[in-house]
């Protein structure tokens, strides 16, 4: 299996390098070959090549069967022109994959259940929601788009578009995912205000039709963002747009306690998909080997079983995951009391252990 690795900038380096040996550690308990390829992009792409995406990174993302990303952006380039700020790369390539569905699990695990920020009767709960958001559509790409001056100041416009192919195959990606756990869909919208939100759930509804088998309700995003935070056992799986999805599965990362413990999956029809934690390049501990190394493991455990369908793997990488953690091992993010303090190598060390 072919894979793009595109290391990036901050932490990046420093956690995909440990992902990477859990995952050619994992090949050879299965007898599994993984070729792997580096690649620039953001920050550290716009230093060597001017750009933050450039042509040869896409070329060899779109030869792989998977692609592997740390993080991109930093303070270092927030002065420079917005047109090329390393953003723009993960907006890039998630555009040129075709990779319309962000899959974001987030899972409280047991053993961080003191590190969450809701009150222990509804962590008692549980809280193990996948948030399904819309990628390459919405007020992130609509057009127009633009700023200017009117009557003596500034304005600026942005427009939230979606279609009815770009709504229906998100909402068979829920549809999907949701078989395979309880099989329960919240689409989210603003159907009570916006007109797009309206179409949006229409389409919803009638795709709801080929799964009988799937419970569907529908929520306003206001309450949604509430209902996380007062609530969030009732969720199976959450489906809604590029703003939205932004927004709430940060939200729900967050409750768990650490954003460093969550992965997520960027999937298209038939392109690679990509594979990312989900916090970014914290540039204030680059270097110094403080970065949590798990939620990219834990991409790598997605990876497998979303891109090569190789689901024991995939579990072998969960179950170490769970172990290392049952024995105590933490990093400054997710530290406890009585926890043993380990740097982003060692815990690497310790899931490689315990796979």
């Amino acid at each position: 299996m072919k894979i793009c690795v595109l290391p990036g900038d901050g932490i990046g380096t420093e956690i995909v390098a440990q992902a990477l040996r859990v995952l050619e550690a994992v090949g050879g308990k299965f007898g599994r070959a993984f070729e792997t390829e580096e690649a620039l992009i953001g920050g550290c792409a716009i230093d060597a090549e001017g750009v933050p995406l450039p042509a040869e990174t896409v070329a060899k993302c779109q030869d792989s069967d998977a692609v592997l990303l740390g993080a991109v952006g930093g303070p270092k380039w927030d002065a420079i022109d917005p047109a090329i700020r390393p953003e723009k790369g993960l907006l890039g390539i998630r555009k040129e994959l075709g990779l319309f569905a962000n899959l974001r699990p987030a899972r409280l695990f047991r053993e961080l259940a003191d590190a969450c920020y809701l009150r222990p009767d509804i962590v008692a709960r549980g809280l193990d929601v996948m948030v399904v958001r819309e990628l390459t559509g919405g007020i992130y790409f609509g057009e127009p788009r633009f700023d200017g001056e009117k009557d003596g100041e500034r304005f600026g416009c942005n427009t939230m578009t979606y279609y009815e192919h770009e709504i229906r195959r998100i909402a068979r990606v829920a549809f999907e995912a949701a078989r395979k756990r309880s099989g329960r869909v919240c689409s989210v919208d603003k159907a009570n205000v916006l007109d797009v939100s309206r179409v949006w759930r229409e389409i919803v509804i009638d795709e709801h039709k080929n799964y009988a088998d799937v419970e569907l309700s529908h929520m306003y995003v206001d309450n949604a963002a509430m209902q996380l935070v007062r609530d969030p056992s009732q969720f199976d799986v959450v489906v809604t747009g590029n703003l939205f999805g932004d927004i709430l599965s940060d939200e729900a990362a967050a409750i768990t306690g650490s954003i460093g413990m969550l992965p997520s999956a960027s999937l298209g029809e038939a392109n690679p998909g990509l594979y990312e934690p989900i916090h970014g390049s914290a540039p204030d501990i680059a270097g110094q080997d403080k970065a949590n190394p798990l939620a990219t493991i834990l991409s790598v455990s997605m990876m497998l079983r979303h891109s090569f369908d190789m689901a024991e793997e995939a579990d072998c990488i969960e179950n170490a995951v769970v172990r290392t953690l049952e024995q105590g091992y933490r990093t400054g993010d997710i530290m406890q009391e009585g926890g043993k303090p380990v740097g982003c190598a060692a815990m690497a060390d310790a899931v490689l252990s315990n796979l």
